[in-house]
């Protein structure tokens, strides 16, 4: 899988919805940009990559890069992509964990600047026999991150905004909207949405204005025979 990203040119906003974002969440410290964050980035890997990897690659970028050894950013994003909590007791531990499970870790410090126009910035690679993921995700303070950039199942896509987002993957080409109407259904509100056809294969990708209520996902796990739908 190609490592190297157009850079996305952006401004730089906060997108604080209450003061929980500004604390951070509950967690195993120290800090929740270097730590939370990249556990939440780990997180989206996780689910995007949805099993256990072989390998893991992780290139830091800017302030990231400089200090990710002392802040725990290591153990923080293999935590996530391990499937750990923020507050899970075994987070210090999760690289020797990941590692006794036949995990091959590798870290990078990135010399250029972000890709992504931020200091926190954070590139991850999984993979196995039969697959691989690839995201990019800048962590923006209080443990809440953006995705910048994924590539999954053939498909490439830079996105745009804070969580949460859905990202479907089938062969309908119908499925846009079926999922449309259920979110009309639902007063689920769409801030953006992308489109990727490749090889008969449709990526739909919808950023939200905020988490889907518990019966929109039971009504999604509906067409998990046609469709991998993944909800970051």
């Amino acid at each position: 899988m190609n490592m190297n990203v157009v850079p996305i040119k952006e401004k730089k906003v906060v997108n604080y919805k209450s003061c929980f974002d500004v604390i951070g969440p509950i967690m195993i410290g120290p800090s929740s940009s270097h730590t939370a964050g990249a556990l939440a980035i780990g997180t989206v890997a996780n689910k995007l990559f949805q099993g256990l990897p072989k390998k893991v690659v992780v290139k830091y970028y800017e302030s990231f890069a400089e200090t990710h050894k002392g802040h725990g950013t290591d153990y923080a994003i293999i935590s996530g992509i391990i499937g750990f909590s923020t507050d899970d007791s075994r987070v210090p531990d999760a690289i020797k964990i990941a590692e006794s499970n036949g995990i091959d870790i590798t870290f990078i410090e990135e010399v250029d600047d972000s890709p992504a126009g931020h200091p926190n910035t954070v590139d991850v690679y999984l993979e196995d026999e039969s697959r691989s993921i690839r995201t990019m995700g800048i962590s923006v303070g209080g443990g809440l991150i953006e995705v910048k950039h994924i590539e999954i199942e053939g498909f490439s896509l830079n996105l745009q905004g804070p969580l949460p987002i859905i990202i479907a993957i089938s062969e309908r080409d119908d499925l846009e909207m079926i999922l449309r109407r259920i979110f009309k259904q639902y007063n689920v509100e769409i801030n953006n949405f992308n489109s990727l056809e490749k090889n008969g294969k449709y990526l739909y990708e919808f950023a939200l204005e905020s988490q889907l209520p518990s019966d929109v996902q039971k009504e999604l796990e509906i067409f998990s025979n046609t469709a991998n739908i993944i909800i970051l």
